[in-house]
């Protein structure tokens, strides 16, 4: 299985199910706090969490350095580290969902070759500049 490393230290790969002795091992996730869309969504993957027993740990972008990163990079995508492995992108979201029972599903799906190429795409290019760009936008206008 070949992956790639970017400029963050993230690697980019294939996010198989993995095995149950993995499950319980701490998941923890950095994502844009101040985004309400994110915000609400990761709200709902805690209390999946929570009812199946995984363990999350959710930390927001004033925990950024801590994962290497300013805040503002960290703004731009959602990421997920599990067992020493950092993730970016739509392969932190498999990660997260493979670990979720009512999820594993979508990380199955999302991992099949053509279509994780578009839903990577799509998230890369379309969702995570998207929501970017609203972050900029409520940074902006709370500036005086």
């Amino acid at each position: 299985m070949a992956t790639t490393a970017n400029r963050a230290g993230f690697r980019s790969v294939p996010c198989p199910l993995p095995p149950a002795r993995y499950l319980r091992r701490m998941i923890k996730l950095l994502h844009n706090d101040t985004c309400p869309i994110c915000s609400r969504e990761v709200a709902a993957y805690v209390r999946q969490a929570d009812r199946a027993g995984v363990a999350l740990a959710v930390d927001g972008l004033d925990a950024a350095p801590d994962w290497g990163l300013d805040p503002d990079r960290a703004a731009q995508s959602f990421r997920a580290e599990h067992a020493g492995q950092r993730l970016e992108g739509l392969d932190a979201f498999r990660l997260l969902w493979s670990h979720l029972p009512r999820w594993r599903w979508l990380a199955w799906l999302t991992g099949l070759p053509g279509l994780h190429w578009l839903a990577d795409r799509g998230y890369r290019h379309l969702a995570a500049p998207a929501l970017y760009a609203l972050h900029r936008r409520r940074l902006a206008r709370a500036r005086p």
